[in-house]
């Protein structure tokens, strides 16, 4: 079929690979068989084929080596080898491809370095070279292609300056993403007012966000995360009104977030994560209608949670863990009702969880208000959280019991309600998840021990409680009681002495006026006398007042080494 000039055969099922005969086909212009199954390497006749045009190999399995004599094919104006097992560097000898405007190599195994010869491509528009592991500084050569309105080297090794890049005024999208270029932002971006779309996230820039960024009024998406960045924000920037996602997240900005942001009504992604920002969460956010994505997580953000937050209808991603925090979570938020991953985890939120986080029925990836100052009991509306597959409400001061009605959410893979106040029975339908999700509490059931076990030992404590209380009491009374009694017997004794003092004071007069009379005093030692009534002998009157008098004292008494006997009667 010498006379073929198109030969297009894509999206079918063919296998196999190109024959080497494909080369005697001279008049071919077009060559599609993209989209198939076919294997092997692309053989070096093709570029025999000296009238191709356009090469169209996307999503095959070719393997090898580009062919070194591609430079052969002086009329190639597109070759599409996106989606291959390619392998090797890119040959020195597409340089020579004079007409070439489309070079698509990306999604390959390709190595090396750029060839500087790439730099005669004056017509080249369009370089995706994103997913390979090509390296090393890009060559000054390529800053004379003017025409460049798309680069994607995104997904590589290269080094160096992102400047040999900037030499086209008609660049509209330039993708560096995840590579190692360092240096400062070149102010010469400025430059490409045609610039919608600017990716340098994940290398290794530094120094500040060019002001000078503020002139790309048509920029709509500008990615300069993980980098090395410092200093605030540019006032600047709030003149892209057309921007719809900002990504500056994983830097080391500092400031606070300008509230200006508010003004960018287009904007539907807003990363500042993983930064050094203070200072308050700007209520003027809520006036971002669109917004999608709010990631402010990972900063030294403080005061509440602004009830503007719930004008955000249509967010997807709140993300405002790990910052200070403070305040309850607001009810608002039950008016964001296409979340679908909401985080405030590792701040000091207060209060309890509003019952309107129930009514975001569309939360699926993940509700995370872990290790805040949360209290209360956790609400039942959360069963209503149907799509849900992660709930973690750990390390807070919930208290009361898991609510039975969480048993339908039967999305959920990962629970953790560990390290809160909690007790009472954990649901049947909640015991597929391991121990960890309930330690910290006082619940009990699968896969913690039985409720009869716990309470069991719980009756056991409180009785310690109680005996401990109960033998304190003890002691004291018993305390009490003995000085009481201690107090009655001293004043008894004290009583019974004064008593017999004076009984012997009246025995001994009368025994001294005795001797007196007879002498013979002496005669009563060692003898036994026996004294009836201590009582003294009253008048009539007093005999009369005596009958109501307590005691009369009767006495033995036994002198020397005799006893005395008191009996006491009423």
């Amino acid at each position: 079929m010498s006379n073929l000039e198109m030969l297009s055969v894509f999206h079918n099922g063919l296998t196999g690979d190109i024959p080497a005969e494909i080369g005697k086909l001279r008049r071919l212009t077009l060559l599609y068989l993209y989209e198939n199954q076919m294997t092997g390497t692309i053989p070096s006749e093709l570029t025999n084929c000296s009238s191709l045009e356009e090469i169209d190999f996307f999503g095959n399995h070719f393997t090898g080596r580009i062919p070194e004599t591609m430079g052969r094919l002086e009329n190639l104006v597109v070759l599409q080898l996106r989606q291959n097992e390619l392998s090797g560097p890119i040959p020195p000898s597409l340089g020579y491809c004079g007409r070439l405007q489309a070079l698509a190599l990306a999604d390959n195994k390709l190595s090396g370095t750029l060839p500087h010869t790439l730099g005669f491509l004056s017509q080249l528009r369009l370089i995706t070279l994103y997913n390979n592991s090509l390296e090393g500084p890009l060559p000054e050569s390529i800053l004379s292609l003017r025409n460049l309105t798309i680069i994607n080297f995104s997904h590589n090794r290269f080094t160096g300056s992102i400047s040999p890049l900037l030499g086209s005024s008609s660049l509209a999208k330039m993708d560096l993403t995840n590579n190692s270029f360092s240096d400062a932002i070149p102010s010469a971006l400025v430059e490409k007012r045609n610039l919608t779309r600017l990716r340098l996230g994940h290398n290794l820039l530094s120094g500040a966000v060019p002001a000078e960024v503020g002139r790309l009024e048509g920029l709509q998406f500008l990615d300069l995360s993980s980098n090395n960045l410092t200093g605030g924000i540019p006032v600047e920037l709030s003149k892209c009104k057309q921007l719809t996602h900002l990504l500056l997240g994983g830097n080391r900005l500092t400031g606070t977030i300008p509230s200006w942001f508010g003004s960018l009504r287009s904007i539907g992604e807003l990363d500042l994560s993983s930064n050094d920002f203070h200072g308050d969460v700007p209520p003027e956010l809520g006036s971002c209608s669109g917004l999608l994505k709010l990631s402010l997580h990972d900063n030294k953000l403080s005061g509440i949670i602004p009830p503007e937050m719930g004008r955000l209808t249509s967010l997807n991603v709140l993300a405002l863990q790990r910052n200070n925090l403070s305040g309850p979570i607001p009810p608002a938020l039950q008016h964001c009702n296409k979340l679908y991953e909401l985080r405030l985890s590792e701040n000091f939120l207060t209060g309890s969880i509003p019952p309107e986080l129930g009514q975001l029925t569309e939360l699926q990836v993940m509700l995370d208000l872990s290790r805040n100052h949360l209290s209360g009991g956790i609400p039942p509306s959360l069963s209503l959280l149907i799509k849900l597959e992660r709930l973690n409400l750990s390390f807070n001061q919930l208290q009361g019991p898991i609510p039975p009605s969480l048993d339908r959410l039967t999305s959920l893979h990962q629970l953790n309600l560990s390290n809160n106040l909690l007790q009472g029975p954990i649901p049947t339908a909640l015991s597929n998840f391991p121990s960890s999700s309930f330690v910290g509490n006082r619940l009990c059931g699968a896969p913690l021990a039985s409720c009869i076990a716990l309470s069991g030992s719980d009756v056991k404590r409180l009785s310690n409680a109680q005996v401990a209380a109960i033998t304190a009491a003890i002691v004291f009374v018993s305390a009490v009681v003995c000085l009481v009694l201690l107090y009655i017997m001293i004043r008894m004794w004290s009583n019974w002495r004064e008593a017999s003092v004076s009984n012997s004071d009246g025995e001994e007069q009368e025994a001294n006026q005795e001797d007196k009379w007879t002498g013979d005093g002496d005669q009563k030692v060692g003898k036994y006398w026996k004294v009836h009534s201590m009582c003294v002998a009253a008048s009539p009157e007093d005999k009369r007042s005596a009958t109501s008098e307590a005691c009369i004292l009767q006495q033995t008494m036994e002198v020397g080494s005799g006893t005395v006997e008191n009996s006491l009667v009423v």
